[in-house]
């Protein structure tokens, strides 16, 4: 599992060459991720696929912008399950695994329906990195938390992470 998922981290560098923001976001997001999906009980094929897909959530952004000058969530949500798919089978990954996460990337921007921890998890460990990356207001980040976070530990590092009450 770990040397599938260290390749994939060295893809995910290389699509991204010359872009070390975006490198260092799809870094962090797997990195809560993982820690989240650790704390609340994931294991085997369930956490390597939410590795995975913290790792390539954002695959369909160079994509977008090549194809449409611009990204957004929904183009993201449109390009990025294919392109992920693509890679996460060239990689070797399992079949089951590449189809759940391609089905991830294809709806990270998506909050509502929920389904899996998986999923939960992704949209908590996303959502962590953006706030604090775009900077964002204490309001918008409690409003987030308390329309988003489900999770025990994702509500815990958010509270935590911004000195929330």
């Amino acid at each position: 599992m770990t040397d599938r998922l260290d390749t994939l981290l060295g893809a995910m560098i290389a699509h991204n060459a010359g872009d070390p923001k975006r490198i260092q976001h799809f870094i962090k997001v797997h990195a809560l991720a993982r820690y989240i999906g650790l704390e609340e009980g994931l294991t085997g094929a369930e956490l390597e696929t939410l590795e995975a897909a913290a790792y390539v959530h954002d695959i369909g952004i160079r994509l977008a912008e090549k194809q449409y000058g611009y990204s957004n969530g929904r183009l993201q949500e449109e390009l990025g399950p294919r392109a992920a798919e693509e890679l996460l089978s060239r990689l070797g990954f399992p079949e089951d695994l590449t189809r759940r996460a391609a089905w991830l990337v294809g709806r990270h921007h998506t909050y509502s329906g929920i389904r899996g921890a998986d999923y939960r998890i992704l949209v908590e460990a996303d959502f962590l990195v953006n706030l604090f990356e775009k900077n964002a207001p204490r309001e918008e980040i409690e409003a987030v938390r308390e329309r988003i976070f489900r999770t025990e530990t994702g509500r815990e590092l958010c509270r935590t992470m911004f000195g929330l009450d």
